[in-house]
């Protein structure tokens, strides 16, 4: 990977910034949701990837979406000027999360109980 593919580190010399730096990227409640549904549905517009992430607004979307194009893990394509549609893809930096996001739904998978969808659509 280039140096230009890669983050800046805040906290160079600790020993635990690595961990650090990547939890504060994943770390935040819907990126690690949105890294997923890109990573398997590939490049998406913003009302399809709203859809395939059930519960976000749209604000909190546009915001994610926005955060992790800073850190250069999505990119942003305009697709057409009239109407103005944009997609949404994971860059390389984004695409190298896999093994991380995998980790954390195998995680999830095997720890945490099954949730009933009845039970699910109360939350």
């Amino acid at each position: 990977m280039s140096e230009s593919e890669q983050l800046p580190a805040w906290c160079p010399g600790d020993g635990w910034c690595s961990i650090t730096a990547t939890a504060s990227l994943v770390g935040k409640k819907w990126h690690p949701v949105i890294i997923h549904r890109l990573l398997t549905r590939g490049p998406l517009g913003f009302n399809a990837l709203q859809e395939e992430v059930d519960g976000i607004s749209s604000k909190v979307l546009s915001e994610s979406l926005d955060d992790l194009e800073e850190k250069q893990v999505v990119s942003r394509t305009i697709v057409s000027e009239k109407p103005v549609r944009v997609e949404y893809a994971l860059t390389e930096l984004g695409e190298s999360l896999e093994p991380v996001v995998t980790a954390l739904e195998d995680w999830g998978n095997e720890h945490l109980e099954p949730v009933e969808e009845e039970a699910a659509s109360v939350v």
